[in-house]
């Protein structure tokens, strides 16, 4: 079965994806310099400025870097100002693409930089106007090369941190399918632990009522024995309980806490009326817990295995059961004597653990041990208060993130924003500035003094005359350029006016826009005769 290629390396898909993106930063550089919006340039730099196109293109997915480096030289090299209609497209495209696939930063902001020196360094060389070109370049390089790539940055980060919600969410599904398959185990744990420790009580009480049933005097002796062998049974089925419901439960597993459908009280009444030698201490005046609650739920936990294993392990021994309410809980007290009859032999249990566990988790105190001749079971239980726990909300990572990449596109917008208008506002000074009225220069004659001739000049010359389309200048003459209109972004006519070194006016001359034929010179020459 042949392997397939990688997306993005020869595949017929890519090729066509890097056709169409050719031919849509090739289409501005072909029409540009037909509608005016540039300075008219030989064939063979506009077919070189393709080809450097295409090469950019070709190296986009896998070299980023080196298509956006191609692509600011060709501007660099076609305007000092790095700003073109030809090129500006393919340069914030290049720029959005470096973002978007570039792993690191370092190297793209280390390419701007560079970009940055060279546009400095190539318009003090030969720049016209130094300080308006320089906040064009400066503009363009933040807000058509920095602001795109910040883009793309975020785009990049945008989808790495898509990818990594999603794992996160399938990461968290599992985790919650295993936990509740955990839950679901725990508790299957906890209903058999409750089978075992309600059963265990009663068999308990089973096995008090056969002894007491045993010792009748009016007994006969087949029933005697009878009795006993019920007693026997009773115990022994209450060791095997344990040892089968035992295995579920896991080390320091806290009790279940379903409600036992009886109070303490009357818990110690039933086990009495079964033979049990156990006395009820009231309460005092302080407050009992909350009848239904944890507290009470754990109180009758505590009686009732206390009450089992002294059934079991002190047969006999009398057994008493005091409950101390407090102001901030309830503590019980088990205490039983020395057996009076011989127990059962039966294995130790785990019920003590449990007990303790779920005591201390709810913040009381469990004691259990040997007390003078018998044994004594104490656990402290607090009173629970109802609290509104209010969830903090953890601050996210990704927010953070997205957070500081839109202030860096904000902060590139600004600046670039502040700069370009900056620069267009120097640009359309410049160029209204620089109009003489087509009327005034109909009016000019040759050999009219400079002093007179700059009655009618406006501030300022063009500051980038169109030289390459104007007539040669008389040998030793100083030319100047004016616009004929004060329209902006587009190529309108020049006038030039030249003067000898006496300062008399020589030649005047129309320079037609670019792309127009010599009717726009004839046009204004006819206010010249």
């Amino acid at each position: 079965m042949e392997r397939p290629r990688p997306a993005g390396r020869g595949t017929p898909g890519s090729l066509v994806a890097g056709a169409l993106l050719w031919a849509a930063l090739a289409l501005p550089a072909l029409t540009a310099d037909r509608l005016g919006l540039n300075e008219p340039r030989p064939l063979w730099l506009q077919l070189a400025g393709l080809g450097v196109l295409a090469a950019a293109v070709a190296l986009c997915r896998r070299q980023p870097l080196a298509s956006f480096a191609l692509t600011a030289g060709l501007s660099l090299v076609t305007a000092p100002a790095l700003f073109t209609v030809s090129y500006g497209p393919a340069l914030g495209t290049f720029a959005l693409l470096l973002g978007l696939r570039a792993d690191r930063a370092r190297p793209a902001a280390a390419a701007f930089a560079a970009v940055g020196v060279a546009g400095t360094a190539r318009i003090a060389l030969v720049g016209v106007d130094p300080a308006p070109e320089w906040l064009v370049m400066t503009g363009t390089l933040l807000f058509g090369c920095v602001f795109p790539w910040l883009g793309g940055r975020y785009w990049r980060q945008s989808r790495a941190l898509t990818e990594a919600g999603w794992q996160r969410a399938a990461r968290l599904e599992d985790e919650q399918r295993h936990a509740e398959e955990r839950a679901r185990l725990r508790e299957r744990a906890r209903i058999a632990q409750d089978m075992h420790d309600s059963l265990g009580h009663e068999l308990s009480l089973i096995a008090l009522r056969a002894a007491a049933l045993q010792v009748a005097p009016d007994l006969a002796g087949h029933h005697r024995a009878a009795a006993a062998d019920l007693r026997a049974a009773a115990a022994d089925a209450t060791d095997r309980l344990h040892r089968i419901i035992g295995v579920l439960r896991e080390d320091d597993e806290p009790v279940p806490l379903a409600p036992a459908g009886e109070s303490v009280e009357a818990l110690v009444a039933r086990a009495a009326e079964s033979g049990l030698p156990v006395r009820w201490e009231s309460p005092d005046a302080a407050p009992a817990p909350e009848p239904g609650g944890i507290a009470e739920r754990l109180m009758h936990r505590v009686v009732r295995e206390a009450l089992t294993n002294a059934a079991r392990h002190a047969p006999g021994a009398p057994v008493v059961v005091a409950v101390t309410g407090q102001a901030h809980g309830t503590t019980v007290t088990v205490t039983n004597g020395r057996a009076t009859e011989e127990s059962t032999p039966s294995s130790g249990g785990s019920g003590l653990l449990g007990l303790r566990a779920a005591v201390t988790a709810v913040g009381g105190e469990f004691r259990a041990g040997p007390h003078g001749e018998g044994f004594r079971v104490r656990a402290y239980v607090p009173a629970q208060q109802t609290a509104v726990a209010v969830p903090r909300t953890p601050a996210a990572p990704f927010a953070l993130a997205r957070r500081r990449v839109a202030l860096g596109l904000g902060a590139a917008a600004g600046a670039g924003v502040v700069l370009v208008g900056a620069a267009f506002g120097w640009y359309a000074y410049t160029e209204t500035h620089s109009v003489l009225d087509p009327g005034a220069y109909a009016q000019l004659r040759p050999g009219t003094p400079y002093d007179e001739v700059a009655r009618v000049l406006p501030d300022r010359s063009v500051a980038d005359p169109p030289a390459e389309r104007a007539p040669a200048p008389p040998k030793g003459a100083d030319c100047r350029y004016y616009r004929s209109s004060g329209e902006l972004l587009v190529s309108v006519d020049h006038f030039r006016l030249c003067f000898d070194q006496e300062g008399r006016l020589v030649a005047k001359d129309v320079v037609p826009r670019a792309g127009l034929s010599g009717e726009g010179r004839e046009e204004y020459e006819e206010f010249a005769r």
